[in-house]
């Protein structure tokens, strides 16, 4: 028996088509009108179709839409704190009924992913969603953006998927709940830490992560694959720095890299429950929580994504979070430390934050090494010198 947390919801639910059954599937879905997917729904429909979502079965229906975005609860009471939906523009609508069984085509081109039977079609307000999901309607706020660019009109019901679009293609270090499961039950582990993240791994992350290694089995370095915002590190350049991380810096029996495909909403303390939903999936029994987690710009306090876990019941998520406090590396100490560990005043801590170090790159500058490790900072350099050379 496993010893691992249970999957939300309590069972892991991969909507993936069975290998064998894909060319029947396909064929029969190539009959059916098709709805192209935003970048972001055709990453949810690889979340899905992995059991990442666990206990969703397709996208949200109207009463699960409504409480997730009232309460963070599905129509059952479940914790689920933002909404997994797919959108059509009223146009669209007027092609297709309740009841239509549906081809989900791909972002980028007519390759068709998955399917859907149609259970609901219904309005919503964009402005009352990014209200209650991202506390703000600014339009400079990602997240935001995106939704008011989306249709009007979303489409709800359970779908089947046909593949994991280029994800697995494109990541050696792809794998989905089942997947890490049984990796960490290899491995012995009962007890592992997530750690999220957009960006290279640089001096506070490490700090965070080997926190979390002193008081659990082991680590799950779990980066985000989906789109990103404009400025932000992409994918391959990222898995260059975590993977010469491992190599120099962490031990390997106590490590696993994989990465997921979701893309980021910039949900601040919101997103912060979602990623402990998905790590619960992966077999995860803790996520670091450290400083600003899953926020952009001002649009959350430092320590929101901390304080959202007291607000759920303890029953809520048998994931835990590792909250940190804010990590700084002080010239007196000559180490990373916390407030709790160093005795020294501020004028002796350098904060370190991933905004800095893109901007020293950008400018040209190599981040001091109380940042940034020299072998991840020279793979940055080539990324930002080639940035600049086109």
């Amino acid at each position: 028996m496993s010893k691992l947390v249970p999957p939300h919801g309590g069972e892991l639910i991969p909507l993936l088509v069975h290998e064998g059954k894909q060319l029947a599937s396909l064929k029969a879905a190539s009959l059916l009108t098709s709805v192209k997917m935003s970048s972001k729904e055709e990453s949810d429909l690889v979340m899905l179709a992995m059991g990442a979502f666990s206990p969703l079965e397709g996208f949200m229906g109207k009463e699960d839409y409504l409480r997730v975005i009232k309460e963070m609860r599905l129509g059952n009471g479940l914790l689920w704190p933002i909404p997994v939906t797919l959108s059509i523009t009223t146009e669209q609508a007027n092609a297709i009924r309740e009841g239509d069984k549906i081809a989900l085509t791909s972002a980028l081109n007519d390759d068709i992913l998955g399917s859907m039977t149609i259970t609901e079609m219904f309005t919503y307000d964009k402005s009352f969603e990014v209200r209650q999901v991202f506390g703000t309607t600014d339009l400079n706020h990602p997240g935001v953006a995106k939704t008011f660019n989306q249709g009007d009109i979303y489409l709800a019901g359970p779908v089947v998927a046909f593949s994991e679009g280029s994800y697995r293609k494109s990541f050696p270090e792809f794998a989905g709940p089942v997947e890490t499961r049984s990796l960490f039950c290899e491995k012995g582990w009962e007890t592992v830490a997530a750690f999220q993240t957009r960006n290279p791994i640089h001096r506070s992350h490490e700090y965070l992560t080997k926190i979390a290694m002193e008081v659990c089995d082991g680590l799950f370095i779990h980066p985000i694959v989906g789109n990103l915002k404009p400025g932000d590190i992409p994918a391959d350049v990222r898995m260059e720095c975590y993977r010469v991380m491992l190599e120099n810096y962490y031990p390997k029996n106590k490590v696993v890299l994989k990465v997921y495909p979701m893309e980021m909403r910039y949900a601040g303390p919101k997103e912060a429950l979602l990623h402990a939903i998905i790590r619960q999936n992966f077999g995860c029994s803790h996520l670091i929580i450290g400083r600003d987690h899953a926020g952009v710009g001002n649009y959350y306090g430092p320590y929101d994504a901390q304080k959202i876990f007291d607000e759920i019941r303890p029953s809520d998520l048998s994931i835990r979070p590792l909250k940190i406090d804010n990590t700084f590396w002080c010239h007196s100490c000559f180490s990373m430390a916390t407030l709790n560990t160093c005795p020294h005043s501020n004028e002796n801590h350098l904060n370190i934050s991933g905004t800095r170090i893109r901007e020293m790159l950008s400018a040209g500058e190599r981040p001091p090494e109380e940042y940034s490790r020299k072998e991840v900072s020279d793979i940055l350099i080539r990324y930002y010198q080639t940035l600049k050379a086109n």
